[in-house]
């Protein structure tokens, strides 16, 4: 057996077709086109990439694109007072405040100050709380494009099983709760998880968001089962640092009967996602219904 691999490059950049398809209307109703802010505080190299990437793939979509760059010494209440403007500004519908910050500021009530309407990354108390209830919001990036994902390689999740391995705010929890929007049923689990391959084994859906290189082994995966595999590390292999997942991806390639690579996979869903995010906020906060987009 040889599983199909999910291809997630392909997934967003098919995605990005529909979010540049749907900017039309949206500029026809309001004579401006949606407006995404980015904030990174610091130099940190990986997160500078990230930035750039994003505001790239804004520009090329069709969307208007606000870089703001605070120094590493900027203060809890100089990044709050950017936040309060932001929410203000009605050229801007998303905001996304790139994470980790330097270790002085508080990420939460960071967070918690975006106006939730334009909470693109889907982290503010009041879209978790939404999620939670089965309620309609705005939904963290990296879970809705492994849910798109899920969804692209099977033709029903209504009963099946499913695991997310990861219980994390950014991904676990969010995608243990959009699984079971979808009528599967979800066991959470994690690093001190007892017998956890036996778990894995079970299920029909594998999320895998650890954080650990290849911790879920290839033997672990039921056959047939849909492996999404969140996880991203770099293992010295023949003298070259080589990009991983949390899956055995070789070995599970030949039980599972989906799979996503690393990188390929997850990574190209994340920022689409956003996007996605920022065209669905713009429409609701002028009060049109969102597209349906996948």
């Amino acid at each position: 057996m040889s599983a199909r691999i999910i291809d997630g490059k392909a997934y967003a950049a098919s995605l990005g077709e529909r979010i540049t398809g749907a900017l039309a209307p949206f500029v026809e109703k309001t004579g401006r086109r949606p407006g995404l802010a980015v904030v990174l505080v610091g130099a940190d190299p990986a997160s500078e990439v990230y930035v750039r990437s994003k505001a790239k793939m804004a520009k090329q979509l069709g969307m208007e694109s606000f870089e703001h760059v605070l120094p590493e010494t900027a203060t809890q209440e100089e990044l709050l007072g950017l936040i309060a403007d932001l929410n203000a500004d009605e050229a801007v519908d998303g905001i996304l405040v790139q994470l980790p910050l330097p270790g002085h500021l508080d990420a939460s009530s960071v967070i918690s100050a975006i106006e939730p309407a334009k909470d693109v990354d889907g982290l503010h108390p009041i879209n978790a709380g939404l999620l939670a209830s089965g309620l309609p919001g705005l939904v963290s990036c990296t879970p809705l494009g492994c849910l798109m994902l899920i969804k692209s390689a099977r033709e029903t999740l209504s009963g099946a099983e499913a695991i997310v391995v990861g219980r994390s705010i950014l991904v676990g929890k969010p995608m243990a709760q959009l699984l079971l929007a979808e009528n599967a049923t979800v066991t959470i689990a994690h690093s001190r998880t007892r017998d956890l391959a036996s778990r894995v084994r079970q299920a029909d859906i594998v999320v895998a968001a650890v954080g650990q290189a290849e911790m879920i082994k290839g033997d672990w995966v039921k056959p047939g089962a849909t492996v999404i595999d969140v996880g991203t590390s770099r293992l010295l292999r023949d003298g070259k640092k080589t990009l991983v997942g949390d899956v055995e991806f070789d070995r599970a390639a030949k039980q599972a009967g989906a799979i996503t690579p690393v990188p390929g996979g997850v990574g190209p869903m994340t920022i689409m996602s956003l996007m996605h995010n920022a065209l669905v906020a713009a429409y609701q906060r002028k009060g049109f219904p969102a597209p349906a987009l996948w």
